[in-house]
């Protein structure tokens, strides 16, 4: 008998080691030269058993996509169930979740991923519906010039973190957090 078949079925933690393989291999050679066949053979897996959870290259891209999409959105429910203010708090969540002092390497992995993603026109789509979609849900309280320069800023500090750029990131990161907190429109 085979290893898979001794092999105690988890398919919810397979899925997730091959999305995790997924990710590192798009990281080393790049989203465009990620093939089936490698995935599965550095999950340790079939082919055939990759492509039970994933029946095609472009559905296992989505669904790094979606996962990608998922940690943040997990990531910010709880930075703004942390956050009594109501105006500007999903911009003071955002912020906090893009420029997370000290991510780790799983969340640098993903974040320098998600650069990778950017190449692809679907992700693009996908993340500014995403996007959209928060903003609507928060109109009420982020709307306004101000806090779109919040998020444009953290989108800028999260680019450099992931470029391995260093600034005054405490400094920067408490002048944008006041200005989610100011009655002012202003920078």
């Amino acid at each position: 008998m085979s290893e898979a078949h001794r092999r105690p079925k988890q398919p919810d933690i397979l899925r997730r080691h091959l999305l995790e393989v997924t990710a590192d291999l798009s990281l080393r050679q790049g989203i465009g030269n990620v093939r089936l066949e490698a995935v599965a053979a550095a999950a340790g897996v079939s082919k055939g058993g990759l492509l039970h959870h994933f029946p095609s290259r472009q559905a296992l891209l989505e669904a790094l996509c979606r996962e990608y999409l998922a940690r943040l959105d997990r990531r910010l429910a709880e930075a703004l169930a942390a956050d009594p203010v109501p105006g500007g708090r999903f911009t003071r969540a955002y912020l906090a979740v893009m420029t997370a002092a000290e991510p780790t390497e799983q969340e640098r992995t993903w974040g320098i991923l998600s650069c990778v993603l950017f190449a692809e026109p679907a992700f693009r789509s996908r993340w500014a519906d995403w996007l959209s979609g928060h903003l609507r849900a928060h109109a009420a309280t982020d709307g306004g010039t101000a806090l779109e320069i919040v998020r444009l800023a953290a989108d800028g500090l999260w680019l450099s973190d992931m470029a391995g750029e260093s600034a005054d990131r405490a400094a920067v990161v408490g002048r944008l957090h006041a200005m989610t907190l100011s009655k002012e429109p202003t920078c």
